[in-house]
């Protein structure tokens, strides 16, 4: 729902900021003091086209903010994800239009593109009135409104699981067919690269380690000569280390055994000679193993000469050269049996076509079962708003399969889509004796109010959008009929928060919340305001509704009837 809408220099607007409620939110006002131009603001903040026109004289831009409350709104919340913004309880929408032409669109003060916008309007509000934003005369919209309606929402699921699947088969399968002949063109080429780098089978890290390996046996006498020489150092010269150490080790006792301060010395020149031992005992080791092998270190070199033409052919290290092999060994094998990978594909992809036709036709046989109720209801209100032999139909048909999206059924093809094999499309006939016309093309816009407040009412439990603006619902009705209008609004409340502009008091008189927009002068220029009335406020607008200005006692009481105040 919408919780605040503030407008800034926008037509007769200098700056207004309303709240709306839950439940039944009215507007009046006298003709012409601005009552759509709330509206048309509105459909500006939902993504409607903007024009310069609209800046208010003087200002630099116009500027239209909403917030709405989205806490438990999941759509919105995953498209905020996808478009990495962070979701709040509360979504702020804000467009600014210069006079410059400029357009700028804001969500949650990010920046973003007017589609976002447009998309994000399509999940919270619907605008009925002689605007573009009308959900229910998009007809892409209509099997949407049906399958809300509907009770088979698993039966979707599972076939949209089923389609994905077959989907995913039939591009591998495309796929394939369009790499067949140049897998088999190539398989000779990926024959001889296996076995070049097969005959030579290098390890991960193999040049690295044979590099080190070389390194040594290059310099082995230089090794040998540098070993003994220290160890003559540390062990076997007449004043070695080790046992200059064992001497120092001895007198630090004697030290220790006069004052107790030496102890620490003493036992780190202990360590000091298990440390030389250690390493004593390592180099007598190494030097003892030291060997001189000049024909291993040719077939090092050589080794590393056939790794090295390999790296040069094939990516640069043997990381890439085992890749290569990885990729190519897996062509190779597809090009030997690329034949009959094709056929299992084809199998595969003929079984769920024929799995997705079943469940596309099981759907599509509870489509028409919903139609039928969709059209009782529908019908049902129009009557009692006064349209005496309405004929409402839900046209499904089905495309025979022309293109590449199709599945079977009883062994025809049909086209379809993750929705199924189905077209729907909703139709009207307000007039005895007329042929139903698609929704999309009724021309009244008092009937298209009243067709629209049919439709809610009767989709109202499912219809997941938050908020119905409602322009001139009242268009063309009066009396009594205006009273069942009213009495429509005001059931649909109860599962939508509702904005509707009126002129009958049969409407006004049953608002949860009244809004008055008045036209003045200021500063020598006309400026439209909008104020929420007070209960006593309420009766006396539902009042001048009924009577004109002149408020007199009878239309008081009259209001106070009307609205069921005692």
């Amino acid at each position: 729902m919408i919780k605040t809408l503030e407008i800034k220099d926008y037509a007769l607007i200098d700056r207004i900021n309303v709240e709306f409620g839950k439940g039944l939110n009215v507007i009046t006002g006298e003709t012409g003091a601005g009552k759509s131009i709330l509206i048309d603001a509105m459909g500006l903040l939902l993504g409607e086209r903007a024009s310069t026109e609209v800046v208010r004289e003087d200002a630099s831009k116009s500027v239209v903010e909403g917030i709405f409350d989205v806490e438990e709104n999941k759509k919105v919340k995953k498209l905020l994800n996808e478009n990495d913004i962070d979701h709040n309880p509360e979504l702020i929408l804000r467009r600014e239009i210069s006079v410059k032409g400029s357009n700028r669109c804001f969500v949650n003060d990010t920046p973003v593109p007017l589609s976002l916008i447009k998309d994000l309007g399509n999940l919270l509000v619907d605008l009925h009135g002689q605007h573009e934003h009308q959900s229910l005369l998009r007809t892409e919209t209509h099997i949407d409104f049906l399958d809300e309606f509907g009770d088979y929402a698993e039966l979707l699921n599972k076939y949209r699981l089923c389609y994905d699947e077959l989907i995913n088969t039939k591009n591998e399968l495309e796929s394939l067919k369009k790499s067949e002949s140049t897998l088999k063109e190539k398989r000779e080429i990926y024959s001889f690269q296996i076995k070049e780098i097969d005959s030579i089978s290098p390890e991960d890290e193999e040049d690295e380690k044979l590099g080190d390996e070389l390194m040594i046996l290059e310099n082995s006498e230089k090794l040998a000569g540098l070993a003994s020489e220290v160890y003559s150092l540390l062990y076997e010269d007449e004043k070695s280390i080790h046992e200059l150490i064992v001497k120092v080790k001895n007198d630090l006792i004697q030290l220790t055994e006069i004052d107790k301060s030496f102890n620490e010395s003493a036992n780190e020149a202990e360590t000091v000679l298990a440390l030389v031992n250690d390493i004593s005992s390592f180099i007598r080791s190494y030097k003892s193993n030291v060997e001189f092998k000049p024909e291993h270190i040719d077939d090092i070199r050589e080794r590393l000469g056939t790794i090295t033409l390999l790296k040069k052919k094939y990516g640069g290290s043997i990381k890439s050269i085992l890749e290569h092999r990885k990729i190519i060994g897996e062509k190779f094998d597809l090009a030997d049996n690329i034949s009959e990978k094709i056929n299992d594909l084809q199998n595969r992809l003929f079984e769920q076509r024929k799995n997705a036709g079943t469940m596309a036709f099981s759907i599509s046989k509870k489509r028409k079962e919903t139609s039928e109720k969709v059209k009782q209801g529908v019908e049902e209100y129009l009557k009692e708003l006064g349209i005496s032999q309405p004929n409402f139909q839900t046209k499904i048909i089905n495309k025979v399969g022309e293109e590449s999206n199709y599945l079977t059924f009883k062994n025809k093809s049909f086209s379809c889509s993750a929705r199924g094999v189905d077209k729907v499309e909703f139709f009207i006939s307000t007039n005895s004796g007329e042929n139903p016309k698609p929704l999309a093309k009724v021309a009244s816009g008092g009937e298209i109010s009243r067709i629209m407040l049919s439709l809610k009412s009767t989709l109202a439990k499912s219809d997941k959008l938050p908020l119905l603006i409602f322009d001139e619902i009242d268009a063309g009705v009066s009396g009594r009929i205006a009273q069942k209008v009213g009495n429509l609004l005001k059931e649909l409340a109860e599962f939508h928060q509702i904005i509707t502009i009126t002129h009958l008091p049969q409407i006004a008189g049953l608002a949860d919340h009244h809004y008055v927009v008045n036209k003045f002068t200021k500063n020598g220029r006309t400026v439209s305001s909008i104020a929420k009335l007070a209960d006593e406020e309420k009766i006396k607008e539902v009042a001048k509704l009924m009577s004109g200005e002149k408020l007199t006692k009878a239309s008081i009481k009259g209001a106070q009837e009307l609205m069921g105040i005692k």
